[in-house]
C-alpha cells in the first residue's frame, strides 16, 4: 500500500466534485439522484483513501467509483420493479414472457457496455480537442464522416502522403492522450 497521507480531503472534494457531479448528471438526468451518488462517492473514496494505489489519477479513481455507483442504483432499480412471477405465463391474452415487455436493450450488461462507450467517447472527445485544428478536421473527416482519402485531400488541400502523416502523428497523439487518461 502507498501512503496517502498526503491527499488533503478539502481539496479532493473541492478539486473533483464539479466534475463527478457533470459526470453523474450525464448518466441519470436527475440532479438529486446524481448529487446523492457524488457524495456517496466522495465518502468511499475518503474512507478507502489508503487504498488508492496511483495506478491511475485521482480523478479516474473517483470517477470508477461513482460508475459502479451508477451502475448498482441501475441494477437495484432493475430488480426493485421486475414483473412478478405470475407475469411469466400468459393471463387474459396477454404475452406471458416479460422479456417481450421488457425490450432486448434493457440488460444490465448493456447499460454497463454504454456506460462504458460513454466514458470513452468522453474521453476520446477530450483527447480530439487537444489535436491542431488541422489534424481534428482530417480525422474527423477520415473516422466520423468517413469520407474517402481523395476527398479529404482536396477538402484540406493537402497531398495523400501528407493525409496518411497527419493521420499516424494524430493517432500517436491520442494514443498517449488515453493512455495518460487510463494510466495503462
Amino acid at each position: 500500500m502507498t501512503n496517502n497521507s498526503e491527499i488533503d480531503v478539502n481539496a479532493l472534494v473541492d478539486d473533483h466534485s464539479d466534475y463527478l457531479l457533470s459526470f453523474a448528471m450525464s448518466k441519470l438526468k436527475d440532479l438529486d439522484l446524481a448529487k446523492d451518488l457524488v457524495q456517496d462517492t466522495l465518502v468511499s473514496a475518503i474512507t478507502k483513501l489508503e487504498t488508492f494505489e496511483k495506478r491511475s489519477k485521482l480523478r479516474t479513481w473517483l470517477t470508477s467509483i461513482l460508475n459502479r455507483k451508477i451502475i448498482d442504483h441501475w441494477r437495484k432499480a432493475e430488480t426493485r420493479y421486475t414483473d412478478p412471477v405470475s407475469s411469466f405465463f400468459q393471463q387474459e391474452g396477454k404475452p406471458g414472457h416479460w422479456l417481450d415487455s421488457k425490450g432486448k436493450n434493457k440488460t444490465l450488461e448493456t447499460i454497463e457496455d454504454q456506460i462504458s462507450r460513454e466514458e470513452t467517447n468522453m474521453e476520446l472527445a477530450d483527447c480530439l480537442g487537444k489535436l491542431p485544428d488541422k489534424w481534428k478536421g482530417v480525422v474527423a473527416s477520415k473516422y466520423l464522416e468517413e469520407k474517402d482519402s481523395e476527398e479529404i485531400c482536396k477538402d484540406f488541400e493537402i497531398t495523400s502522403s501528407n493525409l496518411w502523416v497527419i493521420i499516424h502523428r494524430a493517432k500517436l497523439v491520442l494514443r498517449d492522450c488515453l493512455q495518460n487518461k487510463w494510466e495503462l
